[in-house]
């Protein structure tokens, strides 16, 4: 399954390798991409949505929405 969050606080490299670490450490994660110009965090893998998003929290953002991609 793949996700794309809507993370709208994404501005640098730093944002970006602050999610990528967190949520990489997600059991069940097979890929995450964060793309800063479109503010956006692409999962790949069978991790549940809740798991997702608190990494996401964890790393210091806020998830606006979720799209299946």
């Amino acid at each position: 399954m793949t996700l794309r969050y809507s993370v709208p606080a994404i501005s640098c490299d730093h944002c970006k390798h602050a999610i990528e670490s967190e949520v990489g450490k997600v059991a069940g994660v097979a890929s995450v991409v964060v793309d800063v110009d479109a503010k956006s965090v692409l999962v790949e893998g069978t991790a549940a949505d809740a798991e997702l998003r608190a990494a996401i929290d964890e790393a210091g953002y806020e998830v606006a929405s979720v799209a299946t991609a």
